[in-house]
This record gives C-alpha cells, sequence and structure tokens, in this order.
C-alpha cells in the first residue's frame, strides 16, 4: 500500500497519541519500549523520506536531470519521476 509523505506523518502522530494516551493498568504490562523504538524509528524516516524529496527539489532547481538524480538514488530516470517529479513541478 502506498502511502504519501502526510499519510505517514499522519500515521506517526495517530500512533505516538495512543501509545501517549495509553492506561498501563488497562492492559498487562509490558516493556513498552520495543513499540516506541518502532515508532521512532517510523518518524525519522518519514523525515528522512522528506528531507530526500525537500533535496531532490533542491536539485532540480538548480538544473540537474531526472537521469543524474536517478543515478545518485540508484533507480530508473522514471522511478525517480514518478516519485518525486510531482512535488517538484510544483
Amino acid at each position: 500500500m502506498a502511502r504519501t509523505m502526510t499519510d505517514k506523518q499522519r500515521a506517526a502522530e495517530e500512533i505516538a497519541e495512543r501509545l501517549a494516551k495509553r492506561d498501563p493498568a488497562d492492559t498487562e504490562w509490558r516493556d513498552g519500549a520495543p513499540l516506541r523504538r518502532i515508532g521512532e524509528a517510523f518518524r525519522r524516516s518519514v523525515d528522512a523520506e522528506r528531507e530526500l524529496a525537500d533535496a531532490v527539489d533542491a536539485a532540480r532547481v538548480k538544473g540537474y536531470s531526472w537521469a543524474a538524480i536517478a543515478a545518485v538514488l540508484g533507480v530508473s530516470k522514471q522511478t525517480a519521476q514518478h516519485r518525486y517529479g510531482t512535488r517538484s513541478q510544483r
């Protein structure tokens, strides 16, 4: 299921909110560290995706071709355009 960065950010925020509101008295006690670690890693991945998209936008503004960007990303030109093209054409 492909999700946009906005969808991923919203999901990360919802997960963090649910975990923050959770009452440990309502459930069997478990160490929540592994789930918090997953949530933190997910939020970092969303931030990294946003940073990557911003970097692609900056490269396009500076005149770099999709072929050059795709080479750095290790994907085809078409894949790079598909993933980042709509955003950079704003």
